[in-house]
């Protein structure tokens, strides 16, 4: 058997990377679940069902939330209105491209979620948004 070698010193012919792409595409999973979780607010709000709905860009953001009992958040972070519309008066002169996006509860009266609005564009914030959530596929 000519060219043929029998012992134990062959060179690998191969790697298989099977194994690797399996725990890469578990990893990636994984991340995909639990990123919806990290990215989201703190505060908890039952958003409105739009089928427009979108996800936000990556860019200066400020996060305002509404919760049910009509308290004002900033990026989870609770604040009255006039210490809200002096934070985003203060970004908004950093970078006039800042962006604002609105997630109200769904019980949250009208009033306040124009009061909110009304604060947004005071501080000079024309580019905003009002958060919702697509509807569920079956009702489409």
């Amino acid at each position: 058997m000519a060219g043929r070698s029998s012992g134990t010193d062959d060179e690998i012919g191969g790697i298989n990377v099977t194994p690797f792409v399996d725990i890469a595409l578990v990893l990636l999973i994984i991340f995909m679940v639990t990123a919806k979780y990290i990215v989201s607010a703190q505060i908890p709000v039952d958003l409105p069902r739009a089928s427009t709905a979108m996800a936000a860009a990556e860019m200066q953001m400020a996060a305002v939330s509404i919760d049910r009992e009509q308290r004002a958040f900033l990026d989870g972070r609770p604040i009255d209105d006039a210490d809200l519309r002096a934070e985003l008066q203060r970004r908004w002169e950093a970078d006039h491209e800042l962006r604002a996006v609105i997630a109200a509860d769904r019980n949250v009266i009208h009033g306040r979620v124009t009061e909110i609005i009304d604060l947004v564009r005071q501080a000079g914030v024309t580019h905003f948004a009002i958060q919702t959530e697509p509807p569920p596929e079956a009702h489409r």
